[in-house]
């Protein structure tokens, strides 16, 4: 079986709705962390506890650190780079984009869609989703 991972340095940017499962794909997909995963909900997330406390007047933060961290991760010339965010709209990713131009990464966008019926662990509401989902684009071609 060819792994998405057997080209060339490669970014991935998993995408999708909370309670879809980019994390949990993430996680399988770092290989129990062989493979660093940077997201937004690190930034939130205790290290110790592993509570999740999201504050929308920090979250310019959580993506400059998201961003830096993957930044980091390409000038140690990491491999493979798998990045779990919502990026709902295609600003949130040109960052990337840039990245993996100036850097040399292969550059792949995973959609990932909530088949499986879960809840987003991040307390939002249904109201909240479907605003979100309202703006979600996804480029087929």
């Amino acid at each position: 079986m060819l792994s998405i991972f057997a080209v060339m340095k490669s970014l991935l940017l998993l995408r999708g709705l909370p309670g879809s499962g980019k994390s949990t794909l993430a996680e399988s997909l770092s290989e129990n962390g062989k493979r660093p995963v940077f997201s937004i909900d690190n930034y939130f997330t205790n290290a110790e506890t592993g509570g999740y406390n999201f504050e929308f007047d920090k979250n310019h933060i959580a993506y400059n650190q998201c961003i830096e961290k993957t930044k980091a991760a390409m000038q140690a010339a990491v491999s493979k780079i798998i990045v779990d965010n919502t990026f709902t709209m295609d600003w949130e990713m040109e960052p990337y984009f840039k990245l993996a131009s100036e850097f040399n990464y292969r550059l792949f966008v995973v959609t990932v869609e909530n088949y499986h019926g879960s809840k987003n662990i991040h307390h939002l509401s249904e109201e909240q989703i479907e605003k979100m989902a309202a703006k979600y684009k996804v480029k087929l071609y």
